[in-house]
């Protein structure tokens, strides 16, 4: 490759961590490649007053740093693979997926007190339908406060009151170096995370036969296995920001076990479904899943969301 490597990023703290590991892991396969960041501002960033369901959805934080690949002004783009829709853009291809970090939700509180034990009538931030569904289902005695911003915003917003306890994401804390702030993880089988949730995302051009080369030694195959498992269920389901949907694989030797949840955004009424299947079907056991899911009543659902 004839100059430096591009990469694309979001200019947030997170998102910079995650290009900035990116690119150490390229200098540390490929000794004497040149690594450049390319940092890019996108809309999701810039709208912060108003939940991501009204005003596009997670693909938000991607059209940006999507179209500087496809202009040629970078060759490579790190996402969070949560934000990626499963319909990829043409001409582009997700050409590798890094270990997977913690993939389960943090539950941060002001004073300390559990999930279970905060008192009655707390406010807990957040702007995600999935936590408020499953905090509403456990605690429906408390307040829902719409939340966004990046993990400096949203930790700020805790520490000075405006909420009792927050729900982030344990896989940004701990690359950020904030687990000290989380109080509890939420684990499963009780609470599911966002499908791909701790899975780091590079994407180039489909044609860049260069770059995908280089990414090669970059690729875990148990994340690679879980990514389709649990998009599958999302891509059946229609899943985006709008539909409270948790979905979790997990591999279990030959075998992945994909778990997945949907419910109304006040909590009433969750259905859950379980399956596995060898490794190498891994889409077929997710499809499965949601299939499970809208033969119990899903469709329903989704459709009151509309």
């Amino acid at each position: 490759m004839s100059g430096a490597l591009r990469i694309a990023t979001r200019r947030s703290a997170l998102a910079m961590w995650q290009a900035g590991h990116v690119q150490s892991l390229l200098q540390a396969q490929h000794p004497g490649l040149r690594v450049e960041l390319v940092p890019i501002v996108t809309q999701g960033d810039l709208i912060i007053d108003r939940p991501l369901a009204e005003i596009g959805g997670k693909g938000l934080f991607l059209k940006e740093l999507e179209q500087a690949l496809l202009d040629g002004e970078a060759d490579l783009a790190v996402h969070s693979m949560k934000d990626m829709p499963t319909e990829l853009t043409p001409g582009l291809e997700m050409e590798a997926a890094l270990p997977r970090a913690t993939p389960f939700d943090a539950w941060l509180s002001r004073t300390g007190a559990s999930l279970a034990k905060i008192p009655a009538g707390s406010r807990v931030g957040t702007s995600s339908l999935r936590r408020q569904c499953q905090l509403l289902a456990a605690r429906p005695d408390l307040q829902v406060v719409p939340l966004r911003g990046n993990v400096d915003t949203r930790l700020r917003k805790l520490q000075e009151g405006e909420c009792d306890a927050i729900i982030l994401a344990c896989a940004g804390l701990e690359r950020l170096g904030l687990e000290a702030h989380i109080t509890e993880v939420l684990e499963a089988p009780q609470w599911l995370p966002a499908a791909t949730q701790g899975i780091i995302a590079l994407q180039c051009r489909t044609v860049d036969d260069a770059t995908r080369r280089l990414l090669e030694p970059l690729a875990d195959d148990d994340s690679a296995v879980q990514a389709m498992a649990e998009r599958a269920v999302t891509r059946i389901l229609q899943g985006n920001c709008q539909l409270p949907l948790g979905v979790l694989a997990r591999i279990r030797g030959p075998h992945v076990e994909v778990s997945a949840m949907i419910g109304t955004p006040d909590g009433r009424r969750i259905l859950r479904a379980t399956d596995h299947g060898p490794v190498h079907q891994a889409d077929g056991v997710g499809q499965g899943v949601a299939d499970e899911l809208l033969e119990s009543g899903a469709q329903a659902i989704i459709d009151a969301l509309d």
